[in-house]
Order: C-alpha cells, then structure tokens, then sequence
C-alpha cells in the first residue's frame, strides 16, 4: 500500500481511511466495533482540545492513550479491552503509513498498564436442559406447529430446517453467523466434514455427526424443488434458507436474527416459556466443547474441534464437570470411611 498524502490530512481523514481498510479486511461487526472505538477517541481528542476534524494528523501521540483509558473505565473490562485494540490498530496504521511519529512500543506499554483484564468467567447454560431439547428435536413431527398464516408445506420446511440447524449447531460447535453463511458447496458429504472461514477470517475444518448429516441431508430433499427451480448452481446455494414471506420462492441464506429466533421458538414450543433466554444459539456450542471434554478428557482436542486460539479459553470449560469429580472423590474418600456392616 502506498504511503498516504499527509498534507492537509487530519486526524479524522485518517480514521476514515484506517475504517475503509478494516471494512475490506474485516466482517463487517468488527468494521462497527472499530467505528464505535474510534468514535469514543474523537471525544477524547475534543477534551484534549485536539479536534479531530480540523487537526493535522501529525498532532497524534501516544500520550492520548491514558486519557481514553480512564474515558473507558465506564465500559466493562471486555468491552474496554476490545476498544483498545482498536485504537492500537489505528495507532499501527498511522505509523505504518508514515503519517505520525509513533512510538509503537509506548503505545503497548500503556495500554497493558492503564486497561483493565477482563473478569474470569465460567460458561454457564443447562446442559441437561439442552440434551432434552435435543432429543425431542429428533423427531420432527414434534416441531409441525401449524400456524394460521402458513401454508403446510412451509410449516414441514422449517420443522426439517430447524431441527437441521438444531442438531448441526449441538454436534458441531459452530458459531450461528457460520452456521448461516454455510454453502452446499463447503460440505464434502462423502467425508461428513466442511471448510469454512471462521473467525478471525481463518480457515478451519468443522465436522459433522451422522444425526446431524442426515437431518441436512432430509431437509435439503424436502427443498429440492425451489433449489432446483432457483436459476442458480446447487453448489452456491445456503444450506440453511429463509423460509418467510420476504423470501418467497427465493432461496435467501438465514440470518444470524433468524437463527437466534428458531433457538427462541423452538425452546418456548418444547421447553416452555421458562426456559427461554437460558438457552441461545451459544449455549450449543457450550455443550459442543463440554461433550467433548467429557468424551475425551483432552483439552487439546476440545481446543482444536472448539477453534478456540487459546487454550485458556477451553479450560473455562472445565469446571463443569465438577460433578463427575464429586463422584470420583466420593468413591475414593468417602466409601472407605463408611463402616462394614458385616
């Protein structure tokens, strides 16, 4: 990239510009996250008399770094967290482009001393709850709930989507946004596995049950005639659609919204009203790393089938079978202290 024109440019030309490359770069939610963070530096800069509209951007210094601190300290640890690393980014940026004399090093230095750490906390969501869930799911007759508006073709559609979707996001681990940008395309059938960019925009292999391969497999043959009658190669098309009456005859990629209501729907039919707000789209992929800690006791595999980049993040996910170590130091301690009775 060429090195940016620095005449007449201010603080604010430049945001934009370090925007523009997130937004080719990025998803479009960090793209917002960074727009919100660096929205909040502006006020910083204001109160410091540095008016981003009108001064150079040769005016930036590391200095600014404490004052968005203790601006930020009326955010949570995470979020403060993730509002720095922006502004570091754009701190990055205006060094790499030449366009401020940055002290790169200062910069890391205050961040670690002047942000908070996120608190520690464990993942909590009703495993047992979710299993029940699940194997209700299993019988798609359970989820034919007629609705006045709908035809009863559409009704049995969504019935096979949701219960696909369901079952793919407990046996997967997949986040719901991936979930829904999947592709026919992306799944190799024969190997019950697919290649998708997840997070952080790497590429990541996620595979497949054989419950939840064939409960796709049942709802992609129910919608064989608009798949086929849509213009367009099998290949490209979403393996989860919309079925509502934006969509029509189309067949439109699901939403992350969409999803978030099928896990609502669905948890109220099955469940109750109770239960609904415990159990989101997250909560399966709770359950997804915690199956396989407890089918495998290894963290490594938990971590690599979870995408976690870091280890410490599968370890929360630990603690939750303190259970089965209540019973093992039960059987250990406790029953040899019990008296014979013979």
């Amino acid at each position: 990239m060429a090195t940016i024109d620095t005449k007449q440019m201010t603080i604010s030309d430049t945001m934009n510009n370090y925007l523009e490359m997130v937004k080719l770069a990025r998803s479009k939610q960090t793209m917002l996250t960074y727009r919100n963070a660096l929205r909040i530096f502006r006020e910083v800069l204001t109160t410091r008399k540095l008016e981003p509209e009108t001064t150079p951007i040769e005016k930036l210094t590391e200095d600014l770094i404490s004052p968005l601190a203790g601006f930020l300290k009326i955010y949570s640890p995470a979020t403060e967290q993730v509002y720095m690393q922006a502004v570091k980014g754009f701190y990055e940026y205006v060094d790499s482009e030449h366009a401020a004399d940055i002290n790169q090093s200062r910069v890391r230095v205050l961040i670690r001393q002047r942000s908070r750490r996120p608190g520690f906390r464990f993942p909590q969501f009703p495993m047992d709850e979710i299993e029940r869930l699940l194997a209700q799911v299993e019988d798609v007759e359970r989820l034919l709930a007629p609705a006045a508006d709908q035809e009863q073709s559409v009704v049995k559609l969504r019935a096979y989507r949701d219960r696909a979707f369901l079952l793919t996001l407990a046996d997967t681990g997949f986040r719901v946004h991936e979930a829904c940008k999947l592709r026919r395309g992306d799944v190799d059938w024969n190997e019950q596995r697919a290649i998708i960019i997840g997070k952080g925009d790497k590429q990541a292999v996620v595979r497949f049950t054989l419950r939840s391969i064939q409960a796709i497999k049942d709802y992609l043959s129910y919608r064989a005639v608009l798949d086929g009658s849509s213009g367009k190669q099998l290949t490209s098309l979403p393996i989860f659609a919309r079925h509502d009456k934006g969509a029509g005859k189309k067949v439109k990629p699901m939403t992350p919204t969409t999803g978030r209501r099928i896990v609502q729907e669905r948890v109220a039919q099955l469940l109750g009203q109770e239960m609904v707000g415990r159990i989101t789209p997250h909560s399966f992929r709770h359950y997804f790393v915690t199956s396989v800690l407890r089918g495998t006791g290894n963290l490594r595999y938990a971590q690599e089938l979870a995408r976690h980049k870091n280890i410490e993040v599968t370890q929360r996910y630990t603690h939750l079978s303190n259970d089965e170590l209540d019973k093992a130091y039960y059987e250990v301690f406790e029953k040899r202290a019990k008296p014979d009775k013979n």
